[in-house]
């Protein structure tokens, strides 16, 4: 393939490293040294993640998470426009603003369905087992060049704003790929096994229609018991869909794996084991009811899981 889901990653990890650099010499920052090192252990797992050994990987996840346990994550100075400058650049650029941010999907549909088996040469243009994925980086990148060109910013300018995003979102930016790597053990342990075997007595496996009704609510249930979606997906995955949903009835696995994840985040909706989405911005707020955030959502969850599991059904048929 020209472009593949390894690049992708070297294209984060780059922009993570970067981002490091800055953490590393930002003399506002109380515990730079440290917070420096966390983000740059992160930049070089996702840089090099596909060659470091299982061990030392291992080694290096441990010192992250000793720099968080310590206190030495914390955030420094990045030199923002003020709030004249700001209002200033918004009446220059007006809605032209929203373009970058509209391209990033919009770039990502077309991707995923406009690539899928397009071949230039003798290779296949984009990695056609993780298309959606290739897609989307492919389209941050476009949106980025987009927004670099509109503002006329330097290309030191993106570095700087993703580090300032980063350390905004602190140690739960690399939640996804810890929660992930739970899921994978859960499915190495055989808990995925467990499940099928559980749905396989309680449900009719011949009705597609409960098949997918079991995948998508034990997606939203297995999310709310783990706090989040990627740990859900591996399990549910390999207990119900792949036996299932694609072995018995034939479902296509990019449509199975997007509302697949789309049902487990309405778990997230619903859940105080997603603490950075429904805890945290109580605590920020001060809300009197710390699950206040959860109750206003979970209408809209379950709405959302309904749609979810009839969407499913129908493009299954």
């Amino acid at each position: 393939m020209w472009i593949s889901m390894e690049a992708i990653y070297v294209f984060l990890g780059l922009i993570a490293l970067g981002g490091s650099l800055f953490t590393f010499v930002d003399k506002k920052n109380p515990r730079r040294f440290t917070s420096g090192l966390f983000y740059a252990l992160y930049g070089i797992s996702l840089l090099l993640g596909s060659i470091i050994p299982p061990f030392a990987m291992g080694l290096l996840v441990i010192v992250m998470v000793l720099i968080v346990g310590l206190g030495g994550l914390k955030v420094g100075s990045y030199g923002e426009a003020s709030a004249e400058e700001r209002r200033q650049n918004r009446q220059r650029l007006g809605n032209w603003l929203f373009v970058p941010a509209l391209l990033i999907p919009l770039l990502t549909i077309v991707g995923s369905l406009g690539f899928k088996d397009v071949k230039i040469g003798e290779l296949f243009a984009l990695d056609q087992k993780n298309i959606t994925l290739v897609s989307l980086g492919l389209a941050t990148l476009i949106s980025l060049l987009v927004g670099m060109a509109l503002t006329k910013s330097n290309p030191l300018t993106p570095v700087k704003e993703s580090r300032r995003l980063l350390e905004a979102i602190s140690w739960a930016a690399v939640l996804p790929q810890m929660l992930a790597t739970l899921g994978t053990i859960f499915t190495s342990a055989g808990v995925g096994t467990v499940v099928s075997d559980l749905v396989a007595h309680v449900i009719p496996t011949h009705s597609l229609f409960w098949v997918v009704f079991a995948y998508c609510v034990g997606m939203a249930l297995f999310t709310m018991i783990m706090g989040n979606a990627f740990a859900a997906f591996p399990v549910m995955t390999a207990g119900i869909a792949i036996p299932l949903l694609i072995g018995q009835f034939g479902v296509d696995a990019n449509h199975l794996a997007a509302i697949g994840m789309f049902a487990g985040y309405c778990g997230t909706l619903m859940t105080p084991m997603a603490a950075n989405f429904n805890i945290v911005p109580a605590a920020l707020l001060d809300l009197k009811d710390k699950n206040h955030v959860i109750r206003v959502q979970f209408p809209t969850a379950l709405v959302l899981l309904a749609f979810n599991i009839i969407l499913l059904y129908l493009v299954s048929l």
